[in-house]
C-alpha cells in the first residue's frame, strides 16, 4: 500500500473530522495571521459570475468563502467519498450542486467550466497525469486551474523531530532512516509546477510562507495523529507509530519548556495553470486575436 492507495485515502477521509482538525490547526496557530482560502480565491481575480468546479471539495471549505466573496458564481463540488460531501450542509441555491465523482473520469462535457479548483488533494490521486488531463478537458479555452499544495520544504522542523524519534527506536543505522514523507510531496509546489506545464501553456506559482507557533504539546500531537493512516505505513518494520508519538511528545514538551514555544515553518501555496486565460491572456491574444470564449 502507498499514501495514494484508494483504500487508505478513503479510510483517512471516511469523515471530515481529521481534515477539519488540520484546517483548524493551521487557522488557529499560523503566524502571521492569514486566511489561506480567501487569499487563494482572490488570486484568481474573478469577475464574479464564473462557473466553478471544486474537485475534491471535501466539506465545502472553499465554497463557503467563495460564496461570501462572489455570491453570483455557479458552483459544482465533487468528491470521491460521499461522507465528505455531507459537510456542505443544505443549500437552496440553483447555482450550487454536488456530486460523488472521480477526478480521473469527470462526468462533465468538454469546456464547461471557467475555473477548476483542486486544493490540497491531487497528491492523493493515484494517476495525477490522468486527473490533470481530465481537468484541462472540462475547462473552457480561457479557463484557469487552481491547485493548492505545499512545498517539499514545508514543516521541516517537524520532520527532523520525527526522524530523530525513529532513529532512537529502530535497529537500522541512522543513515538509512528517513521520516515518513508528507502526502503533499507527491504533488508539491516544486514537482507540481513541472507536471502542470506538460498540460498547459503557462503555470504560475504563488507562495504564502508562515509558521505554526505551538505553546502546548497536545495540538501538534493531534495534528500528527490526524494523518496516521497516511504516514504509519512508511515507518521501518521494527518501529511502532505509538512509540514514535511518545518520543515526539517528549521532544516537543522539552522544546516548549526551554524555548517557550515550538516553531514550525510552513510553505503552502498555489499553482495556477492556463492555456490562454488570466495572467497570460493579453500575451496570448497577440498571437491569436480571435475572440476566446469566456
Amino acid at each position: 500500500m502507498s499514501q495514494r492507495d484508494p483504500i487508505i485515502v478513503k479510510r483517512q477521509y471516511a469523515t471530515d473530522e481529521k481534515l477539519r482538525l488540520r484546517h483548524d490547526t493551521h487557522a488557529r496557530y499560523t503566524l502571521p495571521k492569514k486566511d489561506f482560502i480567501e487569499w487563494a480565491i482572490k488570486m484568481l481575480n474573478l469577475r464574479g459570475d464564473e462557473q466553478v468546479l471544486d474537485v475534491g471539495s471535501g466539506p465545502g471549505l472553499y465554497y463557503t468563502r467563495l460564496h461570501e466573496l462572489y455570491p453570483n458564481t455557479r458552483y459544482v463540488g465533487i468528491d470521491l467519498v460521499p461522507a465528505m460531501l455531507e459537510g456542505h450542509g443544505q443549500h437552496n441555491d440553483s447555482d450550487y450542486s454536488l456530486a460523488c465523482a472521480d477526478v480521473g473520469k469527470l462526468p462533465f462535457a468538454d469546456g464547461q467550466f471557467d475555473i477548476v479548483m483542486a486544493n490540497h488533494m491531487l497528491y492523493h490521486v493515484e494517476n495525477i497525469e490522468e486527473a490533470v488531463a481530465e481537468m484541462r478537458r472540462v475547462l473552457k479555452p480561457g479557463g484557469l486551474l487552481m491547485a493548492a499544495t505545499n512545498s517539499q520544504n514545508t514543516m521541516q522542523e517537524m520532520q527532523i523531530l520525527m526522524r530523530r524519534a525513529i532513529v532512537l527506536l529502530t535497529r537500522q543505522g541512522a543513515a538509512m532512516v528517513r521520516p515518513p514523507s508528507l502526502p503533499s510531496d507527491h504533488f508539491s509546489l516544486e514537482n507540481g509546477t513541472r507536471l502542470l506545464s506538460r498540460h498547459f501553456n503557462a503555470v504560475v506559482r504563488y507562495d504564502l510562507p508562515g509558521h505554526l507557533a505551538f505553546k502546548e504539546v497536545d495540538p501538534p500531537i493531534a495534528y500528527l495523529e490526524s494523518s496516521r493512516e497516511l504516514r504509519e505505513m512508511m515507518l521501518p518494520s521494527d518501529v511502532q507509530w505509538d512509540d514514535v508519538m511518545m518520543i515526539m511528545r517528549q521532544q516537543i514538551g522539552q522544546l516548549i519548556k526551554h524555548m517557550g514555544e515550538l516553531m514550525i515553518s510552513k510553505l503552502p501555496g498555489l499553482l495556477i495553470a492556463t492555456d490562454r486565460g488570466g495572467f497570460i491572456k493579453t500575451y496570448m491574444d497577440q498571437f491569436d486575436p480571435l475572440e476566446v470564449e469566456e
